[in-house]
């Protein structure tokens, strides 16, 4: 009778992910050491063990695949063949259609692939032919197309946005792009798409997922819905101005075809016992590590729940401020210390290290450095550190796009180093560290550095700003070009430079996660981006403060400090109302001129300033008078209100009034 292996499924994928992570890494660490035993039977291992799993499970592609590279490998152990970097690159090759036949088995295909470009190559390698062979693009076996609702994995929220979109005028394209069998970096071409597409759209879903497709772990095409007002015409226009595109499919949707699926992700929440030695039997009980499946909705509801308890909490406290229950008042505080043990228990439990994130750049950094004919170094430290998942699913595009900056404009030639005295091999650090209630994120290279002059040129050629303007920035601001939408100071057009992307989607991704990013460089001898970032964006301690009649919460993380002062400290330098605070110029801004409060109370001599941080920069902010620090759950102003300057959100306060979260990066 034969055995239903389908229950093991899951265990399967589980492990094989596993394996591949280990094969990569491994594979990594063997280009740097071709004479590196440890990696060399690390790579093995993963290999065989791949193999015996993938033939037990019945599929036999990958279980081929795996049995002619653990024959070469087999013979790298024995020193019988050389690791060249021909022989990486091919399992390097090997190694991605792995990777995309087991992704392919998670979402229900089979394995059947043909691999027969792979094996010829693993066969001649084994035969000592060493000369190169072209590695065709993989063909999937021939299976029924799959309904288009079932290949984007559509949920309830999906289906609301679509049907919003619908309700307003806007059209719902089905598009797929199909890029050329030869295209060298097929994530640059499809975040290239993205971009045309958002210029006047948004894209709601895409398949593969999006993070896959950045990583450029699809085949030749990808599909996604876009929300649009243009025309299929317009859309093709755009697209196929775009290099290396074989086809494009745009096609309005019927939404009355479309099913909802219940596919939906999973996170895991993990717990540990501890090791314990047995003091009878003198041997060590090993670690149990028991996980629960846990679907992320699940998660998201009961911070929610939380969420709205502490807002109660506060509501409670107000009640017993005012009433003065004594009574009340020690409820609360039990209340109060329970919410807050609760309100730990589920952010640890939503934490997940930024390794998962970064993970994927030793290859992507491998690849890219080949492609530039640069050599480098590239050091990962503390990825153990944690973040909450929603910030951890958003922060890989703007690394992608700083490690590629690093990449492209910041390590320079091997034969330009060696000139200028330095080591041929480039080094570009990916680093990640704790500080309070923030995870900083440095990017660092020890490449030309940014060259101000050069910048400030190329701002005024552009038309950034004029010469009259470029004469009174300093450095700082110079630097600060480099994030205006458009901007580039690249001469040369390449797969990288040329991808059409600006550092200006890096800020804007970064201060939509409540973020903030700025840039450290010294001529000559490098450039440092450093990110800095709330560890949630759920529940944050703000300090209140009053404007006219209108309370706002200013996020906590973002003040410095709070003073008084009167009229007679205010001076005027160009036309700017500033103080002196402890020797140093501080820039003074009234809050309600900038929100144009409608009714302005008048508050006399003495005012209030809250001192907040904006980048590197202090400025002030007048207000009428402070409330306290409180702690506040961020709710969503929805998609309609999203975007607006200076507004970061809203809160439910404890006396059921809406107020509003000032986002001090985007106030103007």
């Amino acid at each position: 009778m034969k055995m239903d292996m389908s229950k093991y499924l899951d265990v399967f994928l589980e492990e094989s992910k596993e394996h591949l992570e280990s094969l990569n890494e491994q594979l990594l660490e063997l280009e740097k050491n071709s004479k590196d035993v440890s990696s060399l039977n690390e790579i093995f291992r993963a290999a065989h063990t791949l193999k015996g799993m993938s033939s037990t499970m019945g599929f036999n592609d990958l279980a081929d695949l795996t049995h002619h590279m653990e024959d070469v490998l087999a013979d790298l152990k024995e020193g019988l063949l050389e690791a060249n970097s021909y022989v990486i690159d091919v399992l390097f090759h090997c190694f991605d259609r792995l990777q995309l036949m087991i992704d392919n088995i998670a979402v229900g295909k089979s394995d059947e692939m043909d691999n027969s470009d792979l094996l010829n190559i693993l066969k001649n390698i084994k035969m000592g032919n060493y000369e190169y062979a072209a590695m065709a693009e993989p063909k999937a076996s021939e299976a029924p197309v799959a309904d288009v609702s079932d290949l984007f994995n559509l949920n309830e929220y999906d289906m609301t946005i679509l049907k919003e979109a619908a309700s307003r005028d806007f059209t719902i394209y089905y598009i797929k792009v199909e890029l050329d069998p030869g295209c060298l970096m097929k994530a640059v071409r499809a975040f290239m798409v993205f971009k045309t597409l958002e210029e006047d759209g948004e894209i709601i879903k895409t398949s593969p997922p999006s993070q896959d497709i950045d990583e450029g772990k699809f085949e030749t095409s990808f599909e996604l819905f876009l929300i649009t007002r243009l025309t299929e015409d317009a859309i093709a226009h755009r697209l196929n101005e775009i290099s290396e595109i074989k086809s494009i499919t745009v096609e309005p949707l019927d939404l009355n075809s479309l099913n909802i699926s219940d596919n939906r992700p999973k996170v895991e929440a993990t717990h540990n016992e501890e090791n314990h030695n047995n003091d009878d039997t003198g041997k060590k009980v090993h670690k149990m590590k028991q996980t629960v499946r846990v679907d992320i909705e699940r998660l998201d509801n009961l911070m929610n729940l939380v969420g709205e308890l502490v807002m109660h909490k506060g509501r409670l406290e107000q009640i017993g401020s005012n009433q003065k229950i004594a009574d009340l008042h020690e409820t609360i505080e039990q209340i109060d210390r329970i919410s807050t043990d609760l309100q730990s228990v589920v952010m640890k439990v939503r934490m997940v290290p930024i390794e998962q994130v970064f993970n994927r750049f030793p290859r992507m950094v491998r690849d890219l450095a080949k492609d530039l004919q640069k050599e480098v170094d590239f050091i990962i430290e503390g990825k153990e550190t944690e973040l909450d998942r929603t910030v951890i699913d958003e922060i890989g595009d703007p690394l992608v796009h700083l490690l590629r900056n690093a990449l492209d404009h910041g390590v320079e030639l091997p034969q330009e180093r060696t000139k200028k005295g330095k080591d041929p091999v480039g080094t570009v650090i990916l680093r990640a560290r704790h500080e309070g209630n923030n995870v900083f994120i440095e990017v660092e290279d020890d490449g030309e550095g940014i060259e101000t002059d050069k910048v400030l040129a190329k701002a005024v050629e552009k038309g950034f700003i004029n010469a009259k303007q470029a004469e009174q920035m300093n450095k700082e601001d110079v630097i600060n070009l480099l994030f205006s939408s458009g901007f580039s100071t690249s001469s040369t057009v390449t797969d990288v430079s040329g991808r059409g992307v600006g550092l200006d989607v890096v800020k804007n991704k970064i201060e939509s996660l409540n973020g903030e990013i700025n840039v450290e460089s010294r001529t000559g001898q490098g450039t440092r981006f450093r990110i800095k970032l709330p560890l949630t964006l759920a529940i944050i301690q703000a300090l209140m403060v009053a404007v006219g009649d209108e309370i706002y919460a200013i996020p906590l993380s973002s003040v410095d400090e709070t003073t008084m002062i009167t009229g007679a400290d205010i001076k005027m330098v160009q036309n700017q109302e500033v103080i002196m605070l402890r020797g140093n110029i501080l820039p003074l801004f009234r809050l309600a001129a900038i929100l144009e409060v409608p009714k302005q109370s008048d508050i006399g001599d003495e005012m209030y300033v809250v001192v907040v941080r904006r980048g590197d920069q202090q400025i002030g902010l007048v207000v009428d008078a402070l409330i306290g620090q409180q702690e506040i759950v961020i709710k969503s102003l929805g998609k309609l209100l999203n975007g607006i300057p200076g507004i970061a959100g809203a809160i439910v306060a404890g006396d059921g009034n809406v107020r509003l979260i000032l986002d001090i990066t985007t106030l103007n």
